[in-house]
């Protein structure tokens, strides 16, 4: 019987062995998002979508934590997404944190994106998250599969830049 690392621990072990703190610290993303985008950039196809699963797998991580007040709540059902979705935004000396809610219905990539977005701009600063574009989406996920999704895929960067963008208002 063969086992395998986790893809977790093969993603951890290449960012910290491919990318120290000060080699993504320039740009005007979060680091954490730099360093996922890199990892997934350099993933064959197969690959890509292994490691999209277990992100998907752990995204009841990122679920609202019932005792934490949150600065922004956003629960709603849009037409781009198969079933409702809850924003949760807490910003803690002007670091942003987000928690997810999904309903049962939401598409695996969907939950992919949870976990990885939650990720990436955990501790980012509000000026980060605004400036996120949707083009990291397609460096994390592929062209392929921006394609087969259309807009879907950009679904959870707009409602999370939007959050934000209403707080600091």
């Amino acid at each position: 019987m063969t086992t395998h690392a986790p893809e977790v621990l093969k993603r951890d072990y290449y960012i910290r062995s491919n990318y120290d703190e000060d080699s993504v610290g320039n740009s005007t993303q979060p680091q954490n998002l730099v360093k996922i985008i890199n990892f997934f950039e350099s993933l064959p196809d197969d690959e890509k979508r292994e490691n999209l699963l277990s992100y998907a797998n752990r995204s009841k991580a990122w679920e609202p934590n019932p005792d934490l007040i949150y600065d922004l709540k956003d629960i709603r059902k849009d037409e781009e997404c198969t079933d409702t979705v809850g924003i949760y935004l807490k910003i803690d000396q002007g670091r942003v944190f987000f928690n997810i809610s999904m309903g049962p219905k939401v598409q695996t990539l969907t939950r992919a994106l949870t976990s990885i977005l939650c990720e990436a701009l955990k501790g980012a600063t509000i000026e980060q998250v605004l400036a996120v574009k949707d083009e990291c989406i397609s460096q994390i996920v592929g062209q392929k599969l921006v394609q087969l999704r259309s807009q879907t895929v950009y679904y959870l960067i707009q409602r999370m830049r939007s959050a934000v963008s209403s707080i600091q208002n």
